[in-house]
């Protein structure tokens, strides 16, 4: 953990990750300090990039977007020219929700949300037509179990 980071610190991070619309009064009195306090620790957190954004989570399947597929791709280039233009088509389509790049026998993952198979073949097709890829397996996720956005944070 860096050392810029003090228990009050993770105290306001654990209270922003659950709900990041809390005034600051409240959030100082739970945590234990001044408003101005409170609110300066904030505002380093954000410069810092330690709190990247503030935003609203909103439910996939109230808006139709009800399909999670993780796909799963291996490529025969490594070139640097090639992984910045996969980065940016990756990137230019709304329905890749996370992209990670791996180790081991994947060289990438991708997060989509969709609203069925049918969307996800015209987002595959879409991508397939940007990059050249050697190999893209879809899994299907059939029930969601567990979604946090909290990261388990300790002092």
């Amino acid at each position: 953990m860096s050392k810029n980071i003090d228990d009050s610190d993770i105290k306001i991070l654990k209270i922003l990750q659950v709900d990041a619309t809390r005034s600051l009064e409240s959030i100082a009195e739970e945590v234990g300090v001044s408003l101005n306090t409170c609110w300066r620790r904030v505002q380093r957190l954000e410069s810092e990039g330690i709190l990247e954004r503030r935003v609203a989570l909103v439910d996939n399947e109230k808006v139709g977007l009800p399909l999670t597929v993780f796909v799963s791709i291996r490529t025969d280039d490594h070139s640097k020219s090639w992984a910045e233009r996969f980065d940016k088509a990756v990137k230019s389509m709304p329905e890749i929700v996370e992209f990670y790049r791996l180790a081991g026998d994947v060289d990438y993952i991708l997060k989509m949300v969709v609203g069925s198979v049918s969307d996800y073949d015209k987002a595959y097709q879409r991508l397939i037509g940007k990059i050249k890829l050697s190999d893209v397996s879809a899994s299907f996720a059939m029930e969601k179990m567990k979604f946090t956005t909290e990261l388990p944070l300790r002092s």
